[in-house]
């Protein structure tokens, strides 16, 4: 509450796909559980979204649906238009919370408004320099300490949170192991593959082919239907009972993940990871309790053979007690009310120096 009523919050999703996502759309899925879980905390949520999306609290945005979902629609003359849209109304809210990369960073001084930016991932150092630029104005949030900038002064650390009812416990898996990203190197698609080979499993396969290419080298060439298969994109039910029907989730990344959504739903239907200790990996991953981190191949496929210390049990409590979303929801209610609160302890210091002055 401020000053009798209720905080209102603008929340700027990116419009690359429907916010909450039909499949694929990481950004957004995020986006829509941290918006329906502040609005159940009694916060009036604007979501600044796709047309089609939906939500508990009030919809706006002047596109109707993602780019990436429909060819027609231009990326970035759609995304200048939405960003504009929601800074334009900026005056309606005590907070701004950009989920939408860094076009929104260049409107945040034409505002009063406070403005929050949750940095889900640097596609590459070429786009810091706009970070830099605007540190000063903007409260920046990174998704996991290994994602940090040391050039950038950072608000908070908040990691991600899921619903736990959408992703019910299966204490007993399958024989399969499991691969559940983006088709592309950086997600290890092909060395999930080689590690399934070696250790004489079978593997389902689900996910986007983001990069063709590399799918058609590396991935189309050992999918068979019956040792490896490929499902697609997963999403709703499906995606819970795909993840808690594996073995366990093979996460053996190209890159270092700022986050890794997939890892803490596997978790919370039970399922132990092994990855790559890299990026995330170990703040994510208790190693020995939910699943490995592993730093080679040869090392993963030995610990596809131990991966029947783990408990399954475990692995669904860790998750709980780290990954919920009524957990995400409280960090940034408390980061809102600090930027608040410290902009009126600013804003009465001025006028006691004015008043001073004054004299």
């Amino acid at each position: 509450m401020i000053g009798g009523r209720p905080l209102r919050v603008a929340m700027l999703s990116s419009i690359s796909w429907r916010t909450p996502p039909r499949g694929y759309g990481p950004w957004e899925q995020v986006t829509s559980l941290l918006t329906e879980a502040l609005i159940a905390r009694g916060v009036e949520v604007t979501l600044f979204a796709t047309q089609d999306s939906a939500t508990a609290g009030t919809l706006a945005g002047p596109v109707a649906r993602g780019y990436s979902e429909d060819g027609s629609i231009d990326a970035k003359t759609w995304e200048l238009l939405h960003v504009a849209h929601a800074f334009e109304r900026a005056g309606e809210f005590d907070i701004i919370h950009n989920n939408a990369d860094t076009v929104p960073l260049a409107f945040s001084r034409l505002v009063d408004t406070p403005v929050v930016t949750t940095i889900h991932g640097f596609s590459s150092d070429r786009i810091l320099p706009i970070y830099r630029a605007y540190d000063d104005r903007v409260a920046y949030v990174a998704i996991s300490d290994a994602d940090r900038d040391a050039s950038l002064n950072y608000a908070a650390t908040i990691h991600h949170g899921i619903r736990m009812a959408d992703f019910p416990f299966n204490p007993v898996g399958g024989d399969d192991l499991l691969f559940f990203g983006r088709i592309h190197p950086d997600k290890g698609a092909a060395e999930a593959i080689r590690a399934a080979r070696a250790s004489r499993h079978r593997l389902v396969m689900a996910g986007i082919i983001q990069d063709a290419g590399y799918h058609d080298r590396e991935v189309s060439p050992f999918i068979d239907g019956e040792i490896i298969r490929y499902v697609g994109v997963v999403g709703g039910a499906q995606r819970a009972m795909t993840l808690g029907g594996a073995k366990a989730l093979l996460h053996l990344i190209g890159f270092d993940e700022p986050f890794g959504l997939s890892v803490v739903e596997a978790m919370a239907c039970g399922t132990p990871v092994i990855a790559y200790r890299r990026g995330s990996m170990a703040e994510l991953i208790d190693h020995g309790v939910t699943g490995f981190l592993v730093d080679s191949l040869d090392e993963a496929v030995e610990a596809i053979g131990r991966i029947g210390t783990i408990d399954r049990g475990a692995c669904r409590l860790a998750a709980i007690e780290r990954f919920a979303v009524d957990r995400m929801a409280a960090d940034y209610l408390a980061l809102y009310r600090r930027i608040l609160r410290d902009r009126r302890e600013a804003a009465s210091e001025d006028r006691k120096l004015a008043a001073l002055l004054a004299r």
